[in-house]
Parts: structure tokens; sequence; C-alpha cells
């Protein structure tokens, strides 16, 4: 099976639920996708790692580092990485913290940030697309550049709009609508009659 079509099942199977879900927005929605059940499993992990750095290089996105914001990005950029690495063409990885540490060195970001470095940032569910813009402020103020957004799924809920009038082009491997009618045609009745725009992912 295509790494694609392994890593959309892993996502059915692990991390689309069904429910009545109160969200971090404050709103509900009958579905929730948790990306981590599936970027978080050593199947995931080989899956998303490969390729999300071929399309990374596909888009001509050219990152020297990759990273997001905690945790949800975190899975992800070190897959990339460590694909990279095994490609020959390496790819460091970062982390931004929610709020910078008050020990130690107090920095927001861990990792391999530099001034001039070019970076992906990677999101694991675009939904606003807030997290994506905290990510980004973090690394420009740190002197990055942002060449993209990587994202594992678009919930087609405003975000990558958000982002790409902000001047910063998406790669999402999915979307929300692909997940809802893949589990659709394996027969979830809890699918048939979700859609999209039903609620905000957390």
């Amino acid at each position: 099976m295509h790494d694609r079509d392994r890593l959309r099942a892993l996502l059915v199977e692990r991390s689309l639920q069904f429910g009545d879900f109160t969200l971090a927005s404050g709103e509900r929605s009958s579905y929730y996708i948790d990306a981590r059940r599936t970027t978080m499993s050593a199947e995931g992990q080989h899956c998303v790692g490969r390729i999300g750095f071929e399309l990374i290089r596909e888009h001509g996105l050219n990152a020297t580092v990759v990273g997001g914001l905690t945790m949800g990005a975190d899975p992800i950029a070190y897959a990339i990485a460590h694909a990279s690495w095994i490609a020959g063409q390496p790819v460091d990885a970062f982390s931004v913290r929610k709020a910078g540490k008050e020990h130690g060195m107090g920095r927001l970001i861990e990792g391999t940030v530099t001034p001039g470095a070019r970076a992906v940032i990677v999101e694991d569910v675009i939904t606003t697309g807030e997290s994506a813009l905290q990510a980004i402020r973090a690394v420009e103020d740190a002197g990055g550049t942002v060449a993209g957004v990587f994202a594992l799924v678009d919930r087609q809920s405003g975000g990558r709009a958000r982002l790409e009038d902000a001047g910063y082009p998406v790669v999402a491997v999915f979307t929300a609508s692909e997940l809802l009618e893949s589990a659709r045609s394996r027969g979830s009745a809890d699918a048939q009659n979700d859609a999209p725009a039903s609620g905000t992912q957390a």
C-alpha cells in the first residue's frame, strides 16, 4: 500500500472520532481529529515523515528547518527530519513553546532556528490557522524566514485561506472531507451526516 493511502487509513482508524465534542474554541462538533494518535505511532511516524519530506521538496519550499507549535507539530517535524537524513538531504527540526521558559535560557523556540534559517511551519490539523501564525511570528522574531506551512489535515474551516492571504503557501496532505468520505466508504454510520464545517478543531 502506498504511504499516503496507509496514512489516510491510519488517520481514519486512529484519529477520526465521532461524538459530541466541546472544542477549545467553545464551539461544538460531532467529530474530532486527534492526529497525535497517528503521528505518535511507529507506522504513522514512518508514513508522515516520508510524505512530508517529499511534499516539501515537490513544492519547492527548500526548508532548512521544520517545526511548529508544541505539541501537535512535534512528532511530524521530527519524522520529517528523520526522513530527510535518510534521504541525504538533512532538514533539522524545532519546536515552538506556547510561552517562553521562565528559567535557563528562557527560550521560546527549542531546536535549530537561527538567523537566516528557512523554515516550513508544521501543523497537524489546520482550523483557524492561529497556531501556525503563532509559530510563524516566533520564527520571524528569531531572524528566520518562513517558506510556507505543511499540514497533515486541513479541516476546511478558514485557516488555510487566512494563512495564504497572509502570504504563506499551504501544503496539506488531506482535507477533513477526504477523511470523512473514507470513513463513509468503510461503512461508519457516524460519518454519514457529518460535514467539514460542523465544528472547529481544538
